[in-house]
């Protein structure tokens, strides 16, 4: 017997697309996407608002799809992180992270990762498979606190842009009027940068990017971010000076600090040149230890003399504050465990 698919993952038009040859509109569409996205109802016979007959045929075929973190933990900060494992057995890993009143979701978008950069814990447990766009959108609706969440942002596991087909479906219901209704402005896209999809998300796209920047310097940052050999982040950054600058669409680079690595004065002087004269800003994170790399994070004194030297040249920065390191859901700790999660709990 045919598995039912899931309607967690699909458009209005989609939806009205299976019902229309039996006489329904795309209002019935809306209604049946509301029930899903943003009412998060789990069982097609509970659907609010559906007639006996709409129900029926649904039934026939599909599920709503949403389902529940198989494991959970959390931080003494208060964020959280939840193990998800897709119908085809994938894992892969979400964290919810609270802020006052704003709640972020960090989505994965690959079990694992290919791009196989050198201190992120995902890039070491390798790459297992691309996420559906259901399965992006589930790990918003479907963990205990869906109905407080404000931002979104696609930092977990996995490149954004190498699975560009599906991140740019699961922005679209995230921010469509049938579907969560997020503004695109709390939508952010981190990407190590793959030339033609920046181009790509930048043309068709309301939602903020992010580059993993790592250093101003090509020779230096290739060894830490293979693609920078094939994608070079001059070039990533060109684009998007290209693209006129939105009001409410935020252009930003992550700078991941290591002590005496690259938090040096010379390192400064390169981002000021690089950035000089562009909207870009710049996010300074702190460095979480993967591994034995031997590393340790840049001082915060250090990290604030970098935020206070390059607003002074005119260019925005800010000193992101670490959440969930001690359940390793902080920035590139994702994946940590899961190597090990077949042979003992969670």
């Amino acid at each position: 017997m045919r598995e039912p698919e899931s309607l967690c993952g699909l458009t209005a038009d989609e939806v009205l697309s299976l019902i229309e040859p039996s006489g329904f509109r795309y209002s019935h569409a809306t209604l049946v996407t509301n029930c899903i996205y943003k009412k998060r109802i789990r069982d097609i016979n509970h659907l609010p608002g559906i007639s006996n007959k709409l129900r029926n045929l649904l039934s026939g075929s599909h599920v709503p799809g949403i389902s529940s973190p198989e494991q959970s933990l959390e931080s003494v900060d208060g964020s959280k992180k939840y193990l998800f494992r897709s119908r085809s057995g994938l894992l892969y890993e979400t964290v919810y992270i609270p802020d006052g009143k704003r709640h972020t979701v960090c989505v994965s978008v690959q079990s694992g990762c290919r791009m196989g950069c050198k201190l992120c814990a995902t890039a070491r447990y390798g790459f297992h498979g691309n996420l559906t766009a259901g399965e992006m959108v589930n790990q918003v609706i479907g963990i205990p606190e869906a109905h407080l969440v404000t931002h979104v942002v696609f930092m977990g596991m996995g490149e954004p842009l190498d699975n560009t087909g599906e991140v740019f479906r699961a922005c679209s219901i995230m921010t469509a009027e049938w579907g969560l209704s997020l503004s695109p402005a709390n939508i952010t896209v981190s990407t190590v940068g793959i030339t033609a999809e920046v181009e790509n998300f930048l043309r068709s796209s309301e939602c903020n990017l992010t580059l993993s920047l790592f250093s101003p310097f090509p020779d230096e940052r290739i060894l830490y971010i293979p693609a920078e050999r094939n994608h070079p982040s001059g070039k990533i950054l060109e684009i998007i000076r290209s693209f006129p600058a939105r009001k409410r669409r935020r252009m930003s680079v992550a700078y991941v600090m290591i002590k005496g690595l690259n938090d040096t004065d010379s390192h400064l002087d390169g981002l000021k040149s690089l950035l000089a004269g562009s909207s870009v800003r710049v996010n300074l994170l702190p460095y979480h230890a993967t591994g034995d790399s031997g590393f340790v994070s840049s001082s915060e004194e250090r990290m604030m003399y970098f935020k206070h030297s390059l607003v002074i040249s005119g260019i925005s920065a800010s000193v992101r504050k670490t959440r969930g390191a001690d359940i390793h859901a902080a920035c590139g700790l994702l994946a940590s465990g899961l190597a090990d999660y077949k042979r003992k709990a969670y």
